[in-house]
């Protein structure tokens, strides 16, 4: 019972314990005490005092409040103090963390919402990881990251990828259709016409270039002559393995437009690149004089065409007048024959005197030379 007798540690002389507190030999002690029992002394910091009420079981709330207080003052750079409860160290400051994250949280909104595309770009737009929408150049909104996040892809640049080198250690060769081997030196031209599919459709733009070019040149070559692939063909060539990829990276859905193949290399390996050298010029040489002997044989047969014209002419004439044009002939024969020799015309019965105009002429032009050239000096 709450007023029944007990000892406080010195013995029953130490007085009983009443409802309103317990009374000594030298009196009731001073306050009023607990009608259930003696008051909790109270705990230092190092925990001296009273432990019945964590005997049994229940937990000191007051001392965990008080020493997490003990270490926030420490880290806001107050003195923890060595007393009792209220200690001598500064109050802890009342640090707004709700407005603190919300400004953050508004930060964030407004630095990840808006974003503004150039000219010549496409902004391909994700939401939560799948495709939500592209966008073309100006100012556009979007739910904030990480819930919608943007991609730009530089969407008008020709982009430029060179197969093959010109050194002699890393040739690219291929097999040609008549079995021969060339070295070949291209470059493909390509753009990007689909963000969406450019970014989503193929893991590695430049290297799925390369090698359907690779592929679809080795294949048009291997249809191709030597003398077609390192001649007057390449044009064509080149633009046979222009569509050929644009299939290919059509049927992957990869996004890439090719503007072109550039074909700046063909020739034999440098292994026999001489001898090549040498053949080709025999051959050269062999279609001169083919063309040589064509153009002449093209001028004999129109001088043969032209002597056949002339005589159906002229036999037609003798048809009509065989006479007259028997004479006629023979008249226009003789003057082209006597109109390259010196000549003496005479009718005869009366010989007139001969005068040698020929003969004066010639005189006449050696004279005229013989006074043109300068005298030579008197020595």
């Amino acid at each position: 019972m709450p007023w029944q007798n007990n000892d406080d540690g010195d013995g029953p002389e130490r007085g009983k314990r009443t409802p309103w507190g317990s009374q000594g030999k030298d009196g009731p002690k001073a306050g009023p005490r607990n009608p259930w029992g003696d008051a909790p002394k109270p705990r230092g910091p190092n925990g001296s005092g009273d432990d019945r009420n964590r005997s049994n079981g229940a937990p000191d709330f007051d001392e965990f409040i008080r020493r997490s207080q003990e270490k926030l003052r420490g880290l806001g750079g107050g003195s923890g103090g060595g007393g009792g409860g209220g200690g001598g160290g500064r109050s802890v400051p009342n640090i707004p963390w709700g407005l603190i994250a919300g400004g953050f949280v508004l930060v964030l909104i407004a630095t990840t919402s808006a974003y503004r595309v150039d000219a010549g770009e496409r902004a391909v737009v994700t939401r939560f990881g799948q495709f939500s929408e592209t966008n073309g150049p100006g100012f556009h909104l979007k739910l904030p990251a990480p819930i919608d996040m943007v991609n730009k892809v530089r969407f008008e640049d020709i982009r430029t990828t060179l197969i093959g080198t010109a050194d002699s250690d890393n040739e690219n060769l291929m097999i040609t259709g008549d079995g021969n081997v060339i070295n070949i030196v291209y470059a493909v031209r390509w753009r990007v016409n689909n963000a969406e599919n450019f970014l989503f459709q193929i893991a590695e733009p430049d290297a799925t270039v390369r090698d359907a070019t690779e592929s679809a040149m080795r294949e048009i070559v291997g249809r191709s002559t030597l003398n077609n692939a390192i001649g007057p063909e390449r044009a064509a060539i080149a633009d046979q393995v222009r569509v050929r990829v644009q299939e290919i990276l059509d049927s992957y859905g990869s996004g890439v437009l090719v503007q072109g193949v550039d074909i700046n290399k063909a020739d034999p390996p440098a292994a026999v690149d001489e001898a090549f050298k040498d053949v080709s010029a025999a051959q050269q040489d062999a279609q001169q004089f083919l063309n040589q002997a064509r153009a002449y044989a093209q001028q004999i047969s129109a001088q043969a065409d032209g002597a056949t014209a002339s005589f159906d002419k002229v036999f037609e004439e003798y048809r009509l007048a065989p006479e007259v044009t028997r004479k006629r002939m023979y008249l226009e024969t003789m003057e082209e024959v006597l109109a390259k020799v010196d000549k003496t015309i005479i009718e005869a019965p009366g010989v007139q005197a001969y005068l040698p105009l020929p003969e004066l002429q010639r005189r006449s032009q050696a004279n005229a030379a013989r006074a043109a050239q300068p005298e030579a000096p008197a020595q």
